[in-house]
């Protein structure tokens, strides 16, 4: 356990004091139950498990259609001080909800060779909407972190879903692009022979392809490149979930970096719930910074979801060419995402 902590080290505030240090620690003063819907997954389990190690996690509930007894009799095993349910099936879920504060939805099929993120929308639309149908009626004040793909689709689905549930305020409904986020800050900390410890690139816009867009100009700390490396290096970013399922070649998608990402979304909610200041963390959100319904951008986190938007802050001339490219394709899924809701029951 002592070297699965100092593995996680590292785990960083967005933007913010670059040298604050966070881990998976048991030691907390925190009381919180956090549901993962999509358990027994490819991300869902990993993701568990540094679940159990989170501070402030005191009860973790896991749900999936199937073998989830089996993956929370694991996990119980651990010596740390979360306690573990399991819940299969439909019947189980109001169980697994009921007093949520943070719920994350990995839940859905995985990327194979070929295939974009779109690609999943017909089959993860529908279970993103029965899994936000039930998060509106049993937990409608918790954090809703949604992973599951297509993310500038699911995640509209899932706010329309509150709102035509009676739940108005979806300030605490994310999207998870922290993975762009982490994806990022490896990238950049290699390509200059930097303490990956000590990189944050925030990363705006949406998670697909042309809509990541690492914004490596408010780098901290600062670093530069050249027209032709930068090109390469945002495009290796936005493309680097093709890179994870081409070398898996058929077996999967990027699940393990995800499950990473996801569980750094998650400890920050849990952080911001318990009062902490400055808690700073990028997703897709509902916003009004662009002409976008939903942007990501640096976000302030509060014990009431988004606190403050810190919004897209300078960009380069780069920069804000790909934000003006990603734009008709984000309102694009963006729509498809909202339509599906309209007409789902």
């Amino acid at each position: 356990m002592v070297l699965i902590n100092r593995i996680l080290l590292g785990l960083r505030n967005l933007q913010g004091t670059p040298n604050i240090l966070r881990t998976f620690s048991t030691t907390s003063n925190g009381n919180y139950k956090v549901s993962v819907l999509g358990a027994s997954g490819g991300i869902g389990q990993p993701m568990s498990l540094l679940l159990k190690e989170t501070a402030g996690v005191t009860k973790l509930a896991l749900y999936d259609i199937a073998h989830t007894p089996g993956v929370a009799a694991d996990l119980s095993h651990i010596d740390t001080a979360a306690t573990i349910s399991g819940h299969t099936g439909p019947d189980e879920l109001k169980e697994c909800l009921e007093g949520s504060d943070v719920v994350v939805i990995p839940a859905g099929v995985p990327r194979k060779p070929g295939m974009t993120r779109d690609d999943l929308f017909n089959t993860n639309a529908s279970i993103v909407a029965e899994l936000a149908k039930a998060c509106a009626k049993h937990c409608p004040s918790a954090f809703v972190c949604i992973i599951s793909n297509p993310v500038n689709s699911t995640v509209p689905i899932c706010c329309e879903m509150f709102k035509k549930a009676g739940v108005a305020d979806t300030s605490k409904v994310f999207g998870v692009t922290t993975l762009d986020v982490v994806r990022s800050n490896a990238f950049v900390a290699e390509a200059k022979n930097l303490d990956v410890s000590k990189i944050n690139v925030p990363v705006i816009g949406g998670h697909a392809g042309i809509t990541i867009i690492p914004v490596i100009s408010q780098c901290q700390p600062p670093v530069s490149f050249d027209q032709e490396p930068l090109k390469a290096l945002t495009e290796r970013i936005q493309d680097a979930g093709t890179e994870v399922v081409k070398a898996k070649a058929g077996a999967g998608s990027a699940t393990l970096s995800m499950a990473y990402a996801g569980a750094r979304f998650v400890s920050s909610a849990i952080r911001a719930l318990g009062g902490k200041e400055n808690v700073v963390e990028c997703a897709f959100v509902q916003s009004n910074i662009t002409k976008c319904k939903y942007f990501s951008t640096p976000l302030v986190l509060g014990p009431n979801g988004i606190k403050k938007n810190l919004g897209l802050g300078k960009l380069s001339a780069f920069e804000e060419s790909l934000v003006d490219a990603c734009i008709p394709e984000l309102q694009g899924s963006i729509k498809k995402g909202e339509d599906f809701a309209a007409n789902y029951n």
